[in-house]
């Protein structure tokens, strides 16, 4: 998670989720808000207080959390 620096972690703020900034507006709801057709500009605009960058971020931290690799099952031997 290099250069992930607006997604926070505290126990206090929302359970200890992904957070953006420290404040109460988790990676989860603006992931579910782009995934349901909102802009960039359409989110800022109904959470002013937050930048394009952490949108950004968030869907980086996303993207990361859903890489996985995946490795063929050896067949047995006879």
């Amino acid at each position: 998670m290099v250069g992930l620096d607006r997604i926070t972690f505290d126990p206090h703020v929302m359970g200890g989720r992904a957070c953006i900034r420290g404040m109460r507006v988790t990676v989860a709801l603006l992931v579910n808000l782009v995934a349901n057709g909102m802009t960039i500009a359409e989110i800022l605009e109904a959470y002013p207080y937050l930048e394009p960058d952490d949108v950004r971020q968030a869907l980086q931290y996303v993207a990361w959390l859903a890489e996985e690799s995946v490795y063929p099952l050896e067949s047995p031997q006879p």
